[in-house]
């Protein structure tokens, strides 16, 4: 499964409308952390189908969602449960920290 690219128009529903808990990954094109940590979130999504829903969010294309989450610092990883932000990892991180964003 592919991880859906959310923009400000799909933002809302896809972390207010559900009960699963929700990671998202802010991100660039250019940044190579990002292209580092992509094959991660991917390999955890398709673990953890149905009962985690893992999104990606173009900060160069979504600035105003990444102001909203004061994203300052990519890859910027946040999780979101019953709609509200829950934690969140900056730079890189080993699996078992990105899994924690939902414990």
């Amino acid at each position: 499964m592919s991880i859906e690219l959310l923009n400000k128009e799909t933002f809302s529903k896809a972390v207010s409308d559900t009960t699963t808990p929700v990671i998202v990954d802010f991100y660039a094109d250019w940044c190579q952390p990002c292209k580092r940590i992509s094959p991660l979130l991917q390999e955890i999504a398709d673990e953890n189908q149905g009962k985690l829903n893992v999104y990606k969010i173009n900060v160069d294309q979504e600035p105003e969602i990444a102001m909203e989450f004061n994203v300052t610092g990519i890859p910027n990883i946040v999780s979101f449960k019953d709609g509200k932000m829950y934690k969140r990892v900056v730079g890189t991180a080993p699996k078992e920290e990105l899994l924690d964003l939902i414990q």
